[in-house]
């Protein structure tokens, strides 16, 4: 079993604090990604689970051990960087084969030309050799064991880091935004290759990235950290279509979510933009509050009738899709609404336009951030929906 516990970790460097105890459960043969902005703490907090920096409190568990005092080499995890690491004066092969070398020859068969000539040398070379043409094959990349890093391409050296890793067939993986250096166009592919990879192994990932389409598209679940903080554990699409803090609905979702001023009345009722909007927070004791309304939730109708009143400012037509940015007065930053391309030449620039907010859709969330539980008012909602 392939666990991974984190245990009320705190780390800080010198006076700052990076970690603030972080607590979290990683599942057997789990695709886990720490996703957020950079300076979060998620490539620390990965590195402490790979054995390179050490924490100031709390315990790392690997397969139900707990691995603290174990150096990286002893963790039976690998971990995949950013940079790749390759060593650039060896071959594929020999790189793929370095972590087979260190485990299982000795010093002095290690050496140049009398190591050849130990006993059992020869043995282990070909056990080597068999193992590491094996993952060759596995990545597609045994044409390329005998070139050197310098002649591969991002993708390939990629590739080759990632057989590295899968040498040694360990209880985890670890990969450090490995996919940040490649460009757009390759990004997506091996976005779909290491995902497949994950199946292939049947084995645990612990994937960092502040690249959303990556934590959305390849995790079984994603833990949303800012600040040194886990906000939110939970499945992609659990945490985006029910976030728990407004920092996590901001940050998850592109275009982002449109953030709207309002407030909770005595009754319970929740305003927008001064306007009810059939939507009850029971547990709320009035006062303002921020409301979330994703673009896809959002709807352009004619001037007036009863609706938010907008001009459009500005227009993108991405082929697939349509966001619409609508200037509303007593807002700074426009409200993003994301509507079908086939109408983008029926939608112009400066046009007077409504928009619609469907209540149920709508995420409320406290002054502090926190999300507030709500449910709808159902004679305002008959209203509402005419």
């Amino acid at each position: 079993m392939a666990e991974v516990g984190i245990r009320e970790i705190e780390t800080s460097f010198g006076d700052t604090p990076v970690l603030k105890n972080v607590s979290l459960d990683i599942q057997d043969r789990e695709f886990m990604t720490l996703v957020g902005p950079s300076g979060c703490g998620k490539s620390t907090l990965l590195r402490i689970i790979a054995g390179l920096e050490r924490q100031n409190s709390g315990s790392i568990l690997v397969g139900g051990a707990n691995v603290d005092r174990l150096r990286p080499r002893r963790r039976d995890v690998a971990m995949v960087f950013q940079s790749y690491a390759l060593y650039p004066h060896l071959t594929v092969f020999q790189n793929i084969a370095v972590p087979l070398r260190m485990r299982r020859t000795t010093t002095l068969q290690r050496l140049p030309l009398a190591g050849g000539l130990m006993p059992g040398s020869a043995a282990i070379r070909k056990s080597i050799e068999a193992d590491v043409l094996r993952i060759a094959r596995s990545l597609d990349i045994e044409a390329l064991l005998n070139r050197k890093p310098g002649q591969l391409s991002g993708g390939q050296r990629q590739r080759v880091a990632l057989g590295r890793a899968m040498v040694r067939n360990p209880q985890v993986f670890l990969m450090d935004e490995p996919l940040s250096n490649l460009d757009a166009k390759l990004r997506v592919h091996m976005r779909t290759e290491i995902a497949h990879l994950h199946r292939q192994l049947a084995t645990t990932f612990v994937y960092v990235t502040h690249d959303q389409a990556e934590a959305m598209t390849m995790s079984d679940r994603l833990a949303v950290m800012m600040d040194g903080d886990i906000l939110q554990v939970a499945s992609p699409d659990e945490v985006y279509r029910n976030p728990k803090d407004i920092r996590v609905a901001e940050f998850i979702g592109s275009p982002k979510i449109n953030v709207m001023p309002g407030a909770v009345r005595g009754d319970g009722l929740v305003e927008l933009l001064g306007r009810p909007l059939a939507l009850r927070a029971p547990s709320a004791r009035g006062g303002p509050v921020d409301v979330g309304l994703r673009p896809e939730h959002m709807r352009l109708v004619p001037s007036g009738e009863g609706a938010i009143a907008g001009r459009v400012v500005h227009r993108e037509n991405l082929g697939s899709e349509l966001l619409i940015h609508v200037g509303v007065e007593a807002l700074t930053d426009p409200v993003v609404v994301r509507g079908d391309p086939e109408n983008a030449d029926r939608i112009l620039r400066d046009a007077e336009v409504g928009l619609q907010t469907p209540p149920e859709k709508a995420l409320v969330f406290s002054a502090e951030g926190a999300r507030l539980a709500t449910e709808i008012e159902p004679q305002l909602a008959k209203v509402a929906h005419g």
